[in-house]
């Protein structure tokens, strides 16, 4: 959508997506259910980034927290998200309220915002268009200028 807003007269709005609240009352092995809660951090923090900072923030900050935790081998998150946040030029003191509730109503709305109009049975991305609520697309490679602009194009048929 980035890609897309160079080419199209659109605007992005990113929300944060959690997997624990996305399987919270769902029956799901001890083993899963520890892998899912783990992310909870980087959505409150995310979201601690957006009150704070604003969008333009959220979106470097979830860009770079992605690849710090992605990066990381086993599950491990290489890089604690105090030094994410150091590293985008955010306030530090965020990361000690990602264990908190101080954020957790407004990442909950957030969330909610972006994945009920799908339902609970998908993941992320989710992308709204005028109304309409799809789930994906996942496009690799990634569109780039004009390719991008005309993928947003067929969605929004």
């Amino acid at each position: 959508m980035l890609g897309v807003e160079k080419v199209r007269d659109v605007h992005t709005v990113f929300h944060a997506m959690s997997l624990a609240v996305l399987n919270e009352g769902c029956d799901l092995s001890d083993d899963y259910r520890a892998q899912t809660d783990k992310p909870r951090i980087g959505s409150q923090v995310a979201t601690g980034v957006a009150q704070v900072h604003g969008q333009g923030s959220f979106v470097v900050f979830t860009r770079r927290w992605e690849l710090a935790t992605t990066s990381a081998r086993g599950g491990a998150q290489c890089r604690d998200s105090q030094a994410v946040l150091a590293e985008c030029g955010c306030d530090e003191s965020i990361a000690g309220c990602a264990t908190t509730d101080k954020f957790d109503e407004v990442m909950r709305a957030s969330h909610h915002q972006g994945m009920d109009p799908v339902g609970q049975d998908v993941g992320a991305p989710v992308i709204h268009i005028n109304g309409l609520a799809l789930f994906g697309p996942v496009v690799s490679p990634v569109p780039k200028g004009e390719e991008a602009g005309e993928l947003l194009v067929a969605l929004r048929r």
